[in-house]
């Protein structure tokens, strides 16, 4: 006997209720039981966002955990330091991260398994390699100028450099798995493995005595980045070629998949140092003490981002199949708009509950980090308004429009950089928040207006949900 949740809400709640709950029950079964390609782009939605809510507490969790041992000097220095290096490792394998997600699909499609086993390798080694030599500059830089900044940066710099290579493979399986619509392979080593590894390599070390410094904290996240990445290669890899014929035939086209991912670099690169300029321009012109405090504030409100970045996930596979057929375009622009609800409504929802618990959320950290709480507000508004348009980057990306969209990062977060410069000096945090927040909703009304140019339909939240409507259908 399967279980069905339409039948649930009809036997267990009251008859007003189950009339509008049962539409929404019935099309959960649906995804849960459909063949089609909307149920499986549903079914990998509900994977990635129960991975990213599990994913976001166990990160909540590891920085308030990391904040209290290392309190918040020590952890204010680790923040920034970490956080450059995750944007480092997400640019340092030039967009084939994101590339593989388009041309394994394509290659899949066309059963052309020569091309796939060509970019497997050609991308894991780009992925790796360049990374390597870019971490291993980017600590000679630091090294050179350490007479030159403040001491308590040289060490967990030159640590954390290790780490890029790792990172950038890291994030090339990643992507390697969501061309599968393998959600959970594709989320949870990035988002639950490591930072659990994180937090167990800075307990160990606090068991055996060590200082509870950034140092510490950024010797376990190189370790559990190592870790991770090893676990991703001995997976995955390896369960796309089994897939594949028994011929061993290998076919490069380098110049075909570097055409694709440098403007996919620029537009994931724009993008994640938009999405950390702030933080990042916090560390260059205020103390550790308010890199920790702001980064604690932004952590929170990665509980309403995960919505936005699990949608973008799922949807991302469905938008090139979609692009790449002859049928009805009517089709992609209904499933557009389609994933801008499943975006905005619980984005919205979540904000509210965030602004709610902001207080607790942000004490839990330690004292003085409650100072943060009035910034969510501000930082809420622009996350809603990136919401409203869903994942309108993606569908431009993944389907031949990458050139607008590094254009229209690249002037994104130019305006981000600029205000932070005008306003951090002047407004300290409050200046960083609002600098972030109207790049955001700057982002997001430039995003609406090129889908439109581009596809002839506006991508944006279009209302309230009709709950009569609903209701009289059910009740038919």
């Amino acid at each position: 006997m399967r279980l069905s949740a339409e039948l649930t809400a009809e036997r267990f709640l009251p008859t007003r209720l189950g009339a509008v709950a049962r539409p929404f029950a019935r099309k959960f079964d649906t995804i849960l039981r459909g063949e089609g390609e909307k149920a499986q782009a549903g079914r990998v939605a509900l994977v990635t966002f129960g991975v990213r809510l599990m994913a976001a507490a166990l990160a909540y969790v590891s920085q308030i955990l990391l904040a209290r041992w290392m309190g918040t000097f020590e952890y204010g220095v680790f923040t920034f330091v970490w956080v450059t290096m995750i944007i480092l490792g997400n640019l340092a394998g030039l967009g084939f991260h994101t590339a593989i997600i388009r041309f394994a699909p394509q290659y899949q499609e066309k059963a052309d398994p020569a091309r796939l086993r060509g970019i497997l390798r050609f991308g894991q080694l780009v992925s790796f390699l360049l990374p390597l030599v870019i971490g291993a500059i980017g600590a000679a830089i630091v090294w050179s100028l350490r007479g030159n900044i403040d001491g308590y940066w040289i060490l967990p710099f030159i640590v954390a450099f290790a780490s890029v290579p790792f990172l950038g493979l890291g994030d090339f399986h990643h992507g390697l798995a969501r061309s599968q619509g393998w959600g959970m392979l594709a989320m949870g080593p990035i988002y639950l493995l490591r930072p659990f590894l994180i937090i167990v390599g800075m307990a160990l070390a606090l068991l055996f005595g060590m200082s509870a410094s950034a140092l510490t904290a950024v010797g376990a996240a190189v370790a559990a980045t190592a870790l991770t990445t090893a676990f991703q290669h001995l997976l995955l890899p390896g369960r796309v070629r089994k897939s594949l014929p028994q011929e061993r035939t290998i076919r490069y086209e380098p110049k075909l998949w570097f055409g694709v991912a440098l403007p996919i670099f620029l537009v994931e690169g724009f993008f994640a140092l938009l999405t950390n300029a702030d933080v990042l321009m916090v560390g260059l012109f205020l103390q550790p003490q308010d890199v920790a405090i702001y980064f604690a504030t932004v952590k929170t409100i990665v509980l309403v981002h995960f919505v936005y970045f699990a949608v973008k996930a799922a949807v991302a596979q469905r938008y090139v199949r979609l692009a790449s057929r002859d049928g009805d375009p009517d089709e992609l622009a209904a499933f557009a708009r389609e994933t801008v609800a499943w975006t905005f409504w619980p984005s919205l929802l979540m904000s509210a509950v965030v602004l709610a618990i902001g207080p607790f959320l942000l004490s839990l950290f330690g004292e003085n980090f409650e100072q943060g709480y009035p910034l969510l507000f501000i930082l809420l508004a622009g996350v809603c308004c990136r919401a409203a348009v869903g994942p309108a980057e993606s569908l431009l990306s993944m389907t031949g429009h990458q050139n607008i969209c590094a254009a229209l990062y690249a002037a994104v977060l130019a305006i981000n950089v600029s205000l932070n410069i005008v306003l951090l000096p002047t407004f300290g945090l409050w200046g960083a928040a609002i600098a972030t927040a109207v790049a955001i909703a700057t982002e997001a009304a430039l995003l609406i207006f090129i889908v439109h140019s581009r596809f002839g339909f506006w991508m944006v939240v279009n209302g309230l949900p009709n709950f009569r409507q609903v209701t009289r259908g059910a009740a038919a």
